[in-house]
């Protein structure tokens, strides 16, 4: 080919045009969750997140587990057939175990201290391993409640014997079931979307989510004890996929880190909020709310745990340093 100042003139104009339609190009974000779109949470994701982000981003969240299946989102992640994702830390156990210590029932004391584990720097090691083993990294933490044991029955369950034989419904996957077993009852694995049914045609006796999650997803309207065992104080894993964020170019990683930063805080306040007023609302459906014998649990789960595999992948010191804070 011979090259004149024309065809120079033209290569140039084209490669500042594809110059220009890099820098603009909008960057696709596809998300999956379990919780349906009716959701507080996936309201607050999409004005604090979604819309935060700007024209630069193109946020598609699917909810319901429409997109994939509850549990099978990290895969996802891992194939690039999914961006991001809002995960359980018990996702992550097949491929780190020792992220189980993040799992550990009455870990946190209370809200308070589960925001101050995952704001210091205690979990940097961790979090380093798991990404470099999954491929995904950690954007927040967001808080959607403490779990408490909430079923349909005659009777209030005090401490983990008197759980014996009740089918507790977990999620699926190891470490889930393993929080069950550790209470004292025998867990069932359910998808979240299933859990109404599974309590309404009896294939369950109990389930384990907090006030906002048994709210939103009306499993009050068929319980009739929740025991206040706050044994999980639940954050979730809001994620993003190494290879999209590695994708991006500085800017647009620090709108996706502040945006993130922007849905924690807002989905904090809210479940706080829910929390401060569900009780009052769910005792006067005539829900038996009541607090059980926490050290009888405390004691059994420390025990199950402490003769388990699990404990043997705990990063040394970790839980005391959590302890601490």
């Amino acid at each position: 080919m011979r090259f004149t100042l024309k065809t120079t003139l033209a290569a140039g104009v084209a490669a500042v045009a594809l110059t220009a339609n890099a820098a603009f190009a909008t960057v696709d974000l596809v998300y999956s969750d379990t919780v349906t779109d009716a959701d507080i949470r996936s309201q607050l994701l999409q004005s604090e997140f979604g819309d935060c982000l700007g024209d630069e981003f193109n946020f598609q969240a699917y909810h319901g587990s429409t997109l994939f299946a509850q549990g099978t989102e990290l895969t996802a992640m891992q194939r690039g057939n999914l961006d991001m994702a809002n995960l359980a830390i018990f996702d992550f156990y097949n491929q780190v175990p020792a992220t189980s210590v993040l799992g550990l029932p009455f870990l946190f004391r209370d809200y308070e201290h589960m925001r101050a584990t995952y704001d210091s720097d205690v979990l940097d090691a961790l979090w380093a391993q798991v990404e470099e083993a999954t491929g995904v990294k950690f954007l927040a933490f967001p808080y959607i409640g403490a779990r408490h044991l909430s079923y349909i029955g005659d009777r209030r369950y005090m401490t983990p014997e008197d759980l014996a034989g009740v089918r507790l419904r977990m999620p699926g996957g190891e470490g889930w079931q393993f929080v069950g077993q550790a209470m004292g009852a025998s867990p069932v694995p359910v998808p979240f979307t299933e859990v109404y049914t599974a309590l309404q045609t009896g294939a369950i006796d109990a389930q384990d989510n907090g006030f906002p999650a048994t709210r939103s997803m009306r499993f009050d309207e068929l319980i009739t004890h929740m025991a206040l065992t706050n044994h999980l104080i639940a954050a979730n894993e809001f994620t993003i996929s190494l290879s999209k964020w590695n994708s991006m170019t500085a800017d647009q990683q620090a709108r996706v880190q502040m945006c993130a930063d922007q849905f924690e805080a807002a989905l904090d306040q809210v479940t706080l909020d829910q929390e401060a007023t569900l009780r009052g609302e769910f005792e006067a459906q005539g829900i038996d709310i009541y607090v059980p014998d926490i050290p009888a649990f405390q004691r059994h789960v420390t025990e199950v745990y402490m003769a388990s595999p699990y404990s043997a992948d705990w990063p040394e010191g970790l839980v005391e340093a959590i302890g601490a804070l």
